[in-house]
This record gives structure tokens, C-alpha cells and sequence, in this order.
């Protein structure tokens, strides 16, 4: 698995309700896309949980590669970068990923990047994270958690979807969910 995600920084007055038009008008085109664990759209607007702009930032989890590539490669991003410009698309591989059968009742999303210290414990970092995103959804109320690395950056992530918006850290952005779209099952 791999999870990836983008995101696009819009202007501080820029129209919101276009983006959450274009979430539920496009959200359903990727319902069981294939290799798609789930794909949650994403948007954050300036001020609202802390957030410092407004964002459009899709985050997927992914249960094979190919998916990925299959719609890096696709008309449905060719078609939003044709919008929005050619982002920068960040992607982790998945140490554990988590997801309750209640997911579709997810209403937001959190998300930290951390950095990995050099030299650090690895497998230890592994173990901890893990425990933690298995953790989040058995007794934490996430309905999904996902702990991953990035080992060019040398970065790790946590993402989770919940039904309410929980209290943030410093390192956390919040987002609004507009549309889960999830494997074909």
C-alpha cells in the first residue's frame, strides 16, 4: 500500500463553495477505482481549525502502486492539473493503515508530517506508529488511521478521518471531508 496526497494553496479571498462544488460534482467518479483504497476529499479554509490558507488537498490510500500510477496517468488529473496547475505529489509507503466499517460517516480529516531524525530507530518508529494508528480507531473514534514513511525526506505521516473534528496539534492540519470515495467491494 501507499498513500499519496496534493495540495493547492489558494488565494486568501479565493471562492470555497467552487471547491466544494467541484467535490461533489467530480467526488463520485472515483468511487471503486480500482486499486483505490479510499480517496478523501480534502479542503481546509483559512482560519477555520487553525488552518493558515485555504486548500484544496485531496489525500488517497492506495492498496496497490498501480492505482496510483493508473490515475496520475488518467484523465481525471490531467483534467485537474489543466485547473489548477501541476502539483507536487507527496507519497508514503504505509506502515499500517487502519479503517473501520463505519468510515463512510467520516465528516473531517487530520494530518501531520513529521520529520525522522537521522539515524533514527527505524523499526522502533515502525512499531510505535503502528500501535498508535491501530490504537486510533479501536478506542481513539478515528474511523481510519494511516501511519506511513517517506524515506527521500526522511519524513513520516499520520492521517486519520473522523466524524468530529478532534483537538489539533501544532504540526496538524485539519480539513473538511467532502466526498469518500472508496474500493469496490
Amino acid at each position: 500500500m501507499i498513500a499519496m496526497q496534493y495540495s493547492f494553496t489558494l488565494p486568501a479571498d479565493y471562492d470555497m463553495s467552487i471547491i466544494d462544488r467541484r467535490i461533489r460534482d467530480k467526488g463520485p467518479l472515483l468511487d471503486g477505482f480500482p486499486n483505490l483504497g479510499f480517496k478523501a476529499y480534502l479542503s481546509a479554509r483559512k482560519g477555520e481549525f487553525g488552518s493558515r490558507d485555504n486548500l484544496y488537498a485531496p489525500f488517497y490510500l492506495w492498496q496497490r502502486p498501480e492505482g496510483a500510477s493508473d490515475f496520475l496517468c488518467g484523465p481525471g488529473f490531467a483534467a485537474l492539473t489543466g485547473a489548477f496547475g501541476w502539483p507536487q505529489v507527496k507519497t508514503w509507503i504505509i506502515w499500517r493503515a487502519e479503517i473501520s466499517p463505519d468510515i463512510a460517516a467520516a465528516r473531517f480529516a487530520t494530518r501531520e508530517i513529521l520529520q525522522i531524525e537521522p539515524y533514527a530507530p527505524l523499526a522502533e518508529i515502525r512499531r510505535a506508529e503502528s500501535a498508535e494508528t491501530e490504537a486510533d480507531v479501536a478506542t481513539g473514534g478515528a474511523l481510519a488511521s494511516v501511519c506511513g514513511f517517506e524515506p527521500t525526506t526522511w519524513t513520516r505521516v499520520r492521517f486519520s478521518l473522523w466524524r468530529a473534528i478532534p483537538e489539533c496539534g501544532a504540526h496538524m492540519q485539519a480539513y473538511r471531508l467532502g466526498h469518500l470515495s472508496l474500493a469496490r467491494t
